[in-house]
């Protein structure tokens, strides 16, 4: 018969072995499926996935019912993503998304569709109000800006709307605004 000591007298100790083996099996799982690194320096950048902006929205202006917009971005600009959506109820409609990687790094995403821009603002941006307008060119934006939140600018172009979000800064902003501005609608 083996002795077991009275529950009462476990401790700390006593958890700290028995979920000891458990951490060791996992991190050899975790390797073995080489899910996990060391890097004694920290963390490094991974590799940016493949994104081809033109081919989606080409797409997209053939299959949606409003004009799509390629912007022209100068070099460095890296698109690594795209979606699209849909937003239900009054004002709704679909949207296509792309995102880009900025040359210093910080992403920005930009959005395009035929619904309101209350109802884009609000599908994106959640209950933000707009805090001013920015002037690119011809074209006026709605700037929605929080201390705390990345901030937005909506530009309505008629039959479509488009909204950019991220993590630049004024000039990513600007960048991007004057390219969405300048671009011609792809044909469809």
């Amino acid at each position: 018969m083996s002795y077991q000591k009275p529950r009462i007298l476990n401790d700390y100790r006593d958890l700290l072995w028995s979920l000891f083996p458990l951490v060791l099996i996992a991190v050899v799982f975790a390797g073995l499926a080489s899910q996990c690194s060391f890097a004694a320096k920290g963390p490094t950048q991974g590799q940016v996935p493949h994104f081809d902006v033109a081919a989606a929205l080409s797409s997209d202006a053939r299959t949606l019912t409003f004009p799509i917009k390629n912007p022209s971005l100068p070099a460095g600009w890296t698109p690594n993503s795209g979606s699209r959506d849909t937003i239900t109820g009054t004002g709704g409609g679909p949207v296509s998304t792309v995102g880009f990687l900025t040359p210093q790094g910080t992403y920005m995403r930009m959005s395009q569709s035929n619904a309101t821009e209350e109802s884009l603002s609000r599908f994106v941006l959640g209950s933000r109000y707009a805090s001013g307008t920015e002037q690119i060119g011809d074209q006026k934006w709605i700037v929605y800006s929080e201390p705390t939140e990345e901030s937005a600018w909506i530009a309505d172009f008629g039959q479509s709307r488009v909204l950019i979000t991220g993590a630049g800064n004024r000039s990513a902003f600007t960048t991007l605004a004057g390219a969405v501005t300048a671009a011609e609608p792809l044909k469809r």
